[in-house]
């Protein structure tokens, strides 16, 4: 017996749609580890500072420049895995139909605003990395330990939007073949 959910008619597509959405996935799982790691560092952070009266000058920054590369690429996990935001009151309700000219709306503005977002973090990290006389010098965290952890973070925001642009077009292509399908039957 099959369990018939209301999510059911869209269950195929919780599936990676393509090579690109697969490749996201099984990376965006090895990296996962890199929260365990973050893990074990804080409590030797704590145990460092508590026990042994021994703050550390890294763990801090580096922690948060883990967690903060890992939320950014799980925005492309969450899209490739199909598990980004979406109105489901509206989106459940409506035919198959509909919903694949609502996946084409959805598809047409994400593709536009990604690119503009795209756009905004190649001159965010333009200026993170070089100086205005463009010498590659990039941007520290002005701490004692002086990473440079914020042009690394922008930087990898730059090259997390274009994938996502990378993304949309594919699934929109995807979209549009669907389309084409359901005219041609």
């Amino acid at each position: 017996m099959t369990d018939k959910t209301p999510h059911a008619p869209h269950e195929q597509e919780e599936q990676p749609r393509n090579f690109l959405d697969k490749a996201i996935i099984k990376i965006s799982n090895v990296l996962s580890w890199f929260f365990i790691f973050t893990v074990l560092i804080s409590f030797y952070e704590v145990l460092m500072r508590y026990v042994f009266d021994a703050p550390t000058t890294w763990v801090h920054e580096t922690a948060s420049f883990i967690g903060g590369s890992l939320f950014i690429v799980g925005g492309i996990y969450a899209f490739a895995a199909n598990k980004h935001v979406r109105v489901v009151l509206i989106y459940d309700s409506v035919s198959d139909q509909v919903r694949k000219y609502l996946n084409l709306v959805h598809h047409i503005v994400g593709l536009a605003f990604a690119g503009m977002l795209a756009y905004a973090a190649y001159a965010m990290a333009m200026e993170s990395w070089f100086t205005p006389w463009g010498e590659l010098r990039p941007e520290t965290s002005g701490s004692v330990l002086n990473a440079p952890y914020p042009a690394l973070l922008k930087g990898l925001i730059f090259v997390v939007l274009c994938i996502l642009v990378v993304q949309y077009v594919l699934h929109l292509i995807q979209e549009i073949m669907g389309l084409r399908k359901k005219d041609d039957v």
